[in-house]
């Protein structure tokens, strides 16, 4: 008879369990950990991982993040400056967060299972898309506050992530950086005839 052996860190404490086999705990544990522990198992009958539950799910998700980018542009519509600033940020927060979420799991899975990188990779681009979309909105809000100098460090992550020769949302950010004086050499995109 052979054990497996699970490794879980639990504030700071190393554990080693064999919980599925009804091997004994080894090391200390809290009563907490314990519980988080024991409730992460699979109960007999229910081996297999249950399909998501759609009344369940996190909301930070890519539908969550545009209708909160929605509410952004309603509120700019209405002339509620500060709301739409603070969905325009709640979105771009949201979808950093997802982008790193989605390279964890490319690194995770990478090797493993090549469905699940590529899925994640298509997630993350259009998570990326997504906050690019806020970079630009909170550009021109700020832009429209008078506030130029906190519109530029936007503009720029926008190239940096969207060049400007191959993407018409990195020659829209360069646009606005000649605008607001900041560059003054206007581009002009190879084949587009756009400067």
């Amino acid at each position: 008879m052979f054990r497996i052996f699970s490794r879980v860190r639990r504030s700071g404490v190393a554990l080693l369990a064999a919980p599925l086999l009804g091997a004994p705990l080894l090391g200390s544990v809290s009563a907490a950990g314990l519980a988080a522990l024991t409730a992460a198992l699979p109960t007999a009958g229910h081996a297999q991982a249950a399909a998501p539950d759609q009344a369940n799910t996190t909301a930070l998700n890519l539908d969550t993040l545009r209708k909160e980018m929605e509410r952004g542009d309603a509120a700019l519509a209405a002339g509620n400056l500060a709301q739409a600033r603070r969905s325009y940020d709640t979105t771009r927060d949201g979808a950093r967060r997802l982008i790193a979420f989605y390279r964890d799991l490319i690194g995770a899975f990478t090797g493993i299972d090549a469905r699940i990188p590529r899925e994640m990779e298509d997630k993350g681009k259009a998570s990326e898309d997504l906050m690019l979309q806020a970079n630009m909105r909170l550009a021109n809000l700020f832009r429209r506050q008078g506030q130029s100098e906190v519109a530029v460090p936007l503009l720029i992550e926008v190239i940096r992530l969207r060049n400007p020769a191959t993407h018409e949302i990195g020659r829209r950010a360069y646009q606005q950086l000649i605008d607001l004086g900041f560059a003054t050499t206007p581009y002009k995109a190879p084949g587009t005839g756009k400067f």
